[in-house]
């Protein structure tokens, strides 16, 4: 008897040992999900929040219990969303509530001025969160011109370390790990401001 529970004690902290390493890997590249991109520019924006800002450290599946999800998103059919800043080394995005702004420099690396500002329910309040990247900022911001035009595709992933309240300016203490803001776009025309 005690060496079932032994062993069934291991398998459950194997179990969970493996929810933790192989659960979630917010650096891989989001591929835009649409049924046909052909009728027009298309994006996703996906917020992943660390292990340590969820629920029981994620170990839990999204939606159990009424657990707020692991990860917030955006794309381009959601309320109010625009396509705001398009260049190789810009690109603003919004929805309602929402405002992702990427700006990198002449070296490719995420500038100061990139942001995220996103509604999110914190201590049963909803509040709108503006956050920022590290001083050495992580992340990339990559496009590519369409085949015969002037459309940008292309991928991005920032980490932003540190959020503030947006109305009132002040610092939160929220997330306790660097939120991983990732996704893609097709057939965003290049230039436009």
């Amino acid at each position: 008897m005690k060496t079932s529970l032994i062993v069934l004690a291991l398998a459950l902290l194997a179990g969970l040992a493996g929810l933790v390493v192989f659960g979630s890997r917010p650096d891989e590249p989001v591929a835009v999900s649409v049924s046909d991109t052909s009728r027009g520019p298309s994006f996703e924006v996906r917020v992943v929040k660390p292990r340590s800002a969820r629920p029981l450290f994620g170990l839990l599946p999204n939606g159990i219990f009424g657990l707020p999800p692991d990860e917030l998103r955006f794309d381009h059919a959601s309320r109010g969303a625009e396509i705001g800043s398009v260049a190789p080394n810009r690109l603003e995005l919004s929805a309602d509530g929402w405002n992702l702004f990427i700006e990198t420099d002449g070296e490719g690396r995420v500038a100061p001025r990139t942001r995220l500002v996103f509604p999110m329910e914190l201590v049963g309040r909803l509040r709108s969160l503006r956050c920022r990247p590290a001083e050495q900022a992580s992340g990339h911001l990559r496009t590519s011109k369409g085949a015969g035009s002037d459309e940008l595709d292309g991928q991005f992933l920032v980490k932003f370390p540190s959020c503030e309240n947006a109305e009132t300016g002040r610092d939160i203490e929220w997330p306790p790990a660097p939120l991983t803001v990732r996704g893609s776009f097709e057939g965003l025309p290049n230039g436009r401001r």
